[in-house]
């Protein structure tokens, strides 16, 4: 059974946990003075400042936990130390650390350093977390989480297989190379590779006439026809933004790998899809262990050029900036269960418009078989369900349409507790704070001269 599950499932694992473990971390301890992070979202990390205690003998943990902040890439910008206590016959020390990490080896780090030195302390960090301002800065959201590729994972298909890995950089490289407004970079992809996509292509696209909602159906076919779809060809990512971008707004960008929950979020509120380039392992081509080009282009590209699931899907990353680190986690899990897994009703049927689903020929099949249990969309149910990380889901969720549920998230993203309203402006592409009635006022004018319009229009049709 988990050698059927989809590309997807693995890619949105790692979407909620990314979530969970950030808020792990700003709740290791609340009560600490200390401040924790100061983001540096250029260089892909942040800044930390730790507390742990260690016995000052002289084969002192200080020596450890150095080099454990050395193996962990980290960079210290000052240390000291001090008595742990007036009358501590142990001469315990307490250490103070300020170094910078890399956002995706912060959890690794105070894991091994706990295992070391004693009572490892971080604060909460009690700023709204930073986020991304116009569409530009997604250009330094880039932190990736390194788990499941070929270098890191000793169980994936392509870990022994340096010519593969060789590829993989080629793409990663590409990937954060490219800017915000560059032309995306052609692929000139291999026999093997065309062969991989090629097995997916038939295998899935067999399935989609009776498994795949109508919104789909219709766009895949568009796709076939305008943007290269085929068994024999795989889509050039520039021409399936530019496809996007005249139906829907959204346009893609590349990515290494797999994005933490937060940058992924945030690209979706500016109306990008972050899409990888590169091709599973052709030793597994019905079943890979992060996202590729196969989950992208078959399971997400086609549901993006329908304006209610675009809109759908940029309202799930604009609740996302700012938002707790408990809220990420919600939001990650309505991600996971419906972008991602989601079914819908169509004409008495239920029908797949996740990628997830729609990207894995047997859990399509099973999703859509007597066996799952089905519950209607609610955002309040959802959010907290909880998920399946090496099997089929045992429970999907049904939505009445995507406008019904576009209005039930909105309702559900109104009462998360942020201390500020954001307003989007698709002219600039870029987020504004409502943080003054001046602010307020601009963005009401706005709305009612698109209003005014949109009346206008009416009364000269009737």
């Amino acid at each position: 059974m988990k050698s059927e599950v989809g590309t997807s499932l693995c890619r949105k694992q790692s979407l909620i946990e990314d979530a969970r473990k950030e808020k792990e971390i700003s709740e290791l301890s609340a009560s600490d003075p200390v401040a924790v992070t100061s983001e540096h979202p250029e260089d892909g990390g942040s800044t930390l400042n730790l507390i742990f205690t260690f016995r000052n003998s002289s084969a002192s943990p200080l020596a450890s936990s150095l080099k454990i902040l050395e193996k962990h890439g980290a960079i210290i910008y000052h240390i000291e130390t001090r008595p742990a206590g007036w009358f501590n016959k142990q001469e315990e020390l307490d250490c103070f650390v300020k170094c910078f990490i890399h956002n995706s080896s912060i959890c690794s780090l105070l894991s091994s350093l706990k295992k070391t030195a004693g009572d490892v302390k971080v604060a909460k960090d009690l700023t709204p977390p930073s986020f991304p301002r116009k569409v530009q800065d997604l250009d330094m959201c880039q932190h990736l989480n390194l788990r499941f590729e070929p270098n890191f994972d000793k169980d994936h298909p392509g870990f022994g297989d340096q010519e593969y890995k060789k590829r993989r950089a080629y793409f990663a490289e590409l990937a954060f190379k490219y800017k915000d407004g560059n032309v995306i970079p052609r692929i000139e992809y291999t026999a093997e590779e065309v062969a991989t996509w090629r097995q997916v292509y038939r295998s899935l696209s067999s399935l989609y006439p009776s498994y795949a909602c109508k919104q789909y159906l219709d766009t895949f076919h568009q796709l076939e026809k305008y943007c290269g779809y085929s068994e024999n060809s795989i889509p050039q990512l520039q021409d399936v933004s530019n496809f996007l971008k005249e139906r829907t707004g959204f346009k893609l960008r590349p990515a290494a790998g797999l994005l933490s929950a937060r940058d992924f979020l945030a690209c979706l509120a500016f109306c990008v899809f972050p899409s990888t380039q590169y091709l599973r392992h052709p030793s597994s081509a019905m079943h890979s262990p992060e996202p590729d080009c196969c989950h992208e282009l078959l399971g997400h590209i086609p549901m993006l050029a329908d304006k209610d699931f675009a809109q759908f899907s940029q309202d799930i990353g604009l609740a996302s900036l700012g938002a707790s680190d408990e809220d990420i986690e919600k939001l990650s899990t309505l991600y996971w269960f419906t972008i991602e897994f989601g079914l819908c009703k169509q004409h008495g049927s239920i029908k797949a418009y996740g990628a997830g689903l729609l990207s894995s020929y047997g859990e399509l099949l099973y999703a859509l078989s007597n066996k799952p249990e089905l519950k209607p969309f609610d955002p309040e149910v959802t959010a907290i369900q909880p998920y399946q990380d090496n099997s089929f889901q045992p429970v999907y969720f049904v939505s009445e349409s995507f406008e019904d549920s576009k209005v039930k998230l909105r309702q559900y993203v109104v009462k998360m507790k942020k201390p500020f309203y954001l307003h989007y402006d698709p002219f600039t592409c870029s987020i504004e704070i409502l943080d003054s009635f001046q602010k307020v006022r601009t963005a009401l004018c706005q709305i009612k001269d698109e209003l005014r319009s949109l009346c206008a229009a009416l009364d000269k049709i009737c």
